[in-house]
């Protein structure tokens, strides 16, 4: 019986995690065969392909009304990510930091945090505390594409602070969409002049005055309209490689990796909260720990990778970024489903230990701007003393 159940867990983990990778992949592909922006696509499907695990076992556990396996997915990843996913790249290989990671990302990172634990003093999250979430979700990504991307020099967490409290994020937004359109108006005007321009010198006859002259515009065509040549080119490129695998065959893809992502995600949940009442354990408490540790176990896979080939510095950067995402987008959709109760146990002792487990983190990016290998052994220490306690509170 037991083991029917854990084999369902694992296969609903995996459903999940696949076929997150697969619809991501599948929707980007089908989003540019149909012309959707690359802000577009990086700003949506981009942004929460890594989190997408999370995001479906969290959405599912909230329309179960299963509030803390939110919590406990949300929590349980943040501090694993820190605790587990950072550890093992550090017991691999010296991180190598940055003072940026620190002074933005970073504290970005403790900002929302800190604010998570404002909003669960009251022991529940509201609808307009999970829109807030959202809001400074997006800002986040914005900020990111519009102010880090243009400024040559560093832009940190006051400057984010900033874009958001003045709203600068909805005018940007508006100009990125605007851009867009006007982008796509110039090209097609473009093609439809070169098109009538063509067709009409073919209607023409063609005496040797009117061939130099149509050579001279043409050769002053060409001049002027070389940068618009090449994004042709570009644009023809790109599309020869869409058109490599069917449409039909990604859509497939597409709705089969929906089906999946749901039923895994169904699946996933529905057994976390049979082995919380077969054990008699709070559901709050195995988010924090099933959940939470199988939903991070794709960041760790990477993070392993990333350090075995000496990119140990990418992964931290992913975890701060998913730590972010989690706390931001994902309890900001959980919320808005349905308003999220929090118990004492997460108000009390998960979310203090994650904001120690953070600080403790900051610091160690800024001592000597790596993360040695003792400092990972002290955090893996830390978060497997913290689930032992958890669990024996529990």
């Amino acid at each position: 019986m037991y083991l029917i159940n854990a084999l369902i867990f694992i296969g609903g983990l995996l459903l999940l995690v696949k076929g997150a990778d697969l619809f991501v992949m599948s929707s980007s592909w089908i989003a540019k065969r149909f012309g959707v922006s690359e802000f577009i696509i990086g700003l949506t499907l981009v942004s929460i392909g890594t989190s997408m695990p999370e995001l479906a076992s969290s959405l599912t556990a909230s329309f179960e009304h299963a509030s803390g396996i939110v919590m406990g997915d949300v929590l349980g990843s943040n501090i694993a990510n820190i605790g587990l996913v950072v550890s093992t790249a550090a017991l691999l290989s010296n991180v190598k930091t940055e003072e940026l990671m620190l002074r933005r990302d970073g504290y970005i990172m403790l900002f929302s945090a800190f604010l998570f634990l404002l909003f669960v003093l009251d022991f529940r999250i509201s609808r307009i505390e999970a829109s807030i979430f959202l809001f400074l979700y997006v800002a986040y990504l914005l900020f990111l594409l519009e102010k880090v991307k243009k400024h040559e020099e560093d832009i940190y967490f006051k400057d984010f602070i900033h874009y958001f409290f003045k709203f600068e994020y909805i005018f940007d937004l508006k100009a990125r969409i605007e851009t867009g359109i006007r982008g796509r108006m110039d090209e097609k005007r473009i093609k439809e002049a070169i098109k009538e321009s063509y067709e009409k010198t073919e209607r023409e006859t063609k005496t040797e005055e009117v061939i130099r002259a149509e050579n001279k515009t043409c050769t002053e065509i060409k001049a002027e309209n070389e940068t618009e040549i090449e994004n042709e080119t570009e644009i023809e490129n790109e599309t020869e490689y869409l058109f490599e695998s069917s449409l039909l065959i990604e859509f497939i893809k597409l709705v089969t990796s929906g089906f999946a992502i749901i039923i895994g995600a169904k699946y996933f949940i529905e057994q976390s909260i049979f082995f919380a009442q077969i054990l008699e354990v709070p559901e709050t408490l195995i988010g924090v720990s099933l959940v939470a540790i199988g939903t991070s176990l794709p960041e760790l896979m990477v993070t392993v990778s990333a350090a075995r080939s000496g990119y140990a510095s990418i992964a931290l950067g992913n975890v701060i970024g998913s730590n972010i995402t989690n706390t931001l987008l994902i309890l900001g959709c959980s919320g808005l489903v349905h308003p999220l109760t929090v118990t004492e146990i997460s108000v009390y002792y998960i979310t203090p230990f994650m904001l120690l487990i953070s600080l403790l983190l900051l610091l160690f990016i800024r001592t000597g701007w790596r993360i040695k290998r003792f400092e990972g052994l002290i955090l893996f220490l830390l978060y497997s003393g913290f689930m032992f306690f958890i669990f024996r509170l529990g």
